[in-house]
């Protein structure tokens, strides 16, 4: 068994869940305590059932409940140095014994889990996605991320399951009541990537033989999930990709999405 569910994902909160037979993680706890164990009960998984918790970035969007959910549950979160850092506030309420160090590009193992956490560009203290692997099977998580690199498409080349961010569309960015200076940092190389670069990674990734995705992150402003599905398929047969070969999914904002069997 390798199942991922998104728990909630977007620009208001964001908590994933990657679990195996033995072992429980979340990535990220970016919504309340209170939402996060709701989440998981409708899972009927008990929030004490957690093994970890690990951190992509400080941004109070995915560390908002952090704290909170490790000290009552007794949790141990996994986050680098400069993000332990930068969230003093969240760092506070973890017990000592929880405070756990990786470094970027540095696997670790939590449970029969594979980690391999490597940077993307964010504009926060050091940022990362993950690749979590179990059985020679890979789950990718990537999102926050200002633009592809080649470093990131490199690492994940290979996965069974990709989450990808598909935050906006630059035509709504554009146009919507958002100050100048945050739709220049939304837009900017620290930003978000945008839909159509969703697409153009997962058409790079069909290559290497990606047969699921979930388009996360989507901005509740500046995107919707119809357009972000709609502008990834065609980026896909744009590129002679067969969309029958790969399932997209939109991880749901405010609920649980359904469960992705890996492998």
């Amino acid at each position: 068994m390798f199942n991922f569910y998104s728990l909630y994902s977007g620009s208001s909160g964001n908590s994933l869940l990657v679990e195996t037979s033995n072992t429980k993680i979340l990535i990220d706890a970016g919504e309340s305590s209170k939402k996060i164990t709701a989440a998981l009960s409708s899972l009927n998984i008990e929030p004490n059932e957690i093994n970890a918790i690990l951190v992509t970035h400080e941004h109070i969007d995915h560390v908002k409940g952090l704290g909170t959910f490790s000290k009552k549950y007794n949790i141990p979160v996994y986050a680098n140095t400069k993000t332990w850092e930068a969230m003093p506030e969240q760092a506070y309420k973890v017990d000592g014994k929880n405070m756990m160090l990786f470094k970027i590009e540095e696997n670790f193992e939590i449970g029969d889990l594979k980690i391999h956490p490597f940077k993307i560009p964010h504009d926060a203290a050091n940022p990362c996605g993950f690749n979590i692997i179990h059985n020679n099977e890979k789950i990718s998580i990537a999102t926050d991320i200002g633009h592809m690199t080649s470093n990131i498409a490199h690492k994940l080349e290979d996965s069974s399951f990709v989450l990808l961010e598909a935050n906006y569309d630059p035509e709504i960015l554009k146009y919507s009541s958002y100050p100048y200076q945050l739709k220049q940092r939304i837009a900017g190389p620290n930003g978000h990537l945008a839909n159509i670069d969703a697409g153009k990674t997962i058409s790079f990734l069909m290559n290497s033989g990606l047969k699921q995705v979930m388009l996360g992150h989507l901005s509740k402003e500046n995107n919707f999930p119809e357009l972000a599905y709609k502008t990834v398929v065609n980026e896909l047969i744009e590129n002679n990709n067969d969309c029958n070969k790969i399932k997209i999914n939109i991880a749901n904002r405010t609920s649980p999405s359904d469960l992705i069997k890996v492998g």
